[in-house]
């Protein structure tokens, strides 16, 4: 190829990218020179940049509040839950759905576990307190259960410790189906002649599946739990905050950076300091990520993102 032709390829990649280019400049790099509030004084009628610096006091004051320890345990304990749970459940229910041999049975049931993913946060939160609390605060479908097996009802809302699991059983619900559509698109990359050679073998249908479904999964698995890694110090905000709200009661195990920095906006109404907190979420996310993706490279560099 020429190299003026070679030129007009090159122009014309750049115009299509322009729009996604002004896009990211705009709403991604322009509002980082916000930053530099998390090293202010900030004060509305200064401005951002008229503000007085104060150094690294808005750090020194999230880490020696006493929240800063159960924020990071609370927010990477539920965000390894999250990312753990949802890949093992979207595995096992591309698995599934892959043996279904009959098309339409198969496509229904794939729209079905798709659908929670579209849930609403709030709509999640109204069938969890129908379940656990009932329409009247008391009761609940769950612990009517208990009632069956003669076991003693909880008070959901008032006992911390099962919502960390409960929140999980909440992501796996949303994300399970939406994780299996990932995985299924990579089982169709699997050649056909691998599973014709291991039923040649007497390979049972589940042999099979262990055997060779799930080690070409791998590199999927892989790729989805670098991405989750960079997002392991931010909780997910819209899910958690619809369900516990301001219920001080279960923050033990359920408060998160994000819950802890929309809180403190709101009530106390400190830019800086939450200015600070989020920088030093997208720092560590930062080097979590670059971290992961090495040791991905090192480990397949064949399937490494870079």
């Amino acid at each position: 190829m020429s190299k003026p032709r070679r030129r007009e390829g090159r122009l014309a990649l750049l115009v299509l990218a322009l729009p996604g280019i002004i896009w990211f400049a705009i709403f991604a790099y322009g509002p980082m020179a916000g930053l530099v509030v998390a090293f202010k004084d900030f004060n509305i009628s200064d401005g951002i940049f008229g503000s007085p610096w104060n150094g690294l006091d808005n750090f020194r004051y999230f880490f020696t509040s006493g929240t800063a320890p159960r924020l990071v345990v609370n927010t990477i304990f539920l965000n390894v839950l999250f990312l753990a749970a949802s890949l093992a459940a979207g595995i096992l229910l591309a698995i599934m759905l892959n043996e279904i041999r009959a098309r339409h049975v198969k496509r229904t049931l794939q729209s079905a576990i798709f659908i929670p993913y579209f849930v609403s946060p709030i709509v999640v939160s109204i069938i969890l307190q129908v379940l656990l609390a009932g329409v009247g605060g008391s009761g609940g479908a769950v612990n009517d259960l208990l009632s069956v097996f003669s076991l003693p009802e909880v008070s959901w809302y008032t006992e911390p410790g099962p919502w960390p699991w409960i929140l999980t059983v909440v992501k796996v619900w949303q994300l399970g189906g939406y994780m299996s559509v990932i995985f299924l698109a990579a089982i169709t990359a699997i050649p056909e002649e691998v599973y014709e050679a291991a039923a040649i073998d007497g390979a049972s249908r589940a042999r099979m599946a262990w055997s060779i479904t799930v080690p070409f999964l791998g590199p999927t698995a892989a790729m989805l739990i670098v991405l989750g890694v960079g997002r392991i110090f931010y909780g997910d905000f819209g899910t958690i905050y619809a369900i516990i709200g301001d219920n001080g009661t279960l923050f033990s195990t359920t408060d998160v950076i994000d819950t802890y920095v929309f809180r403190s906006m709101r009530t106390v109404g400190d830019f800086g300091a939450t200015g600070a907190v989020g920088l030093f979420q997208s720092v560590v996310g930062f080097v979590l990520v670059t971290v992961a993706v090495l040791i991905h490279r090192r480990v397949s560099r064949e399937n490494s993102v870079i």
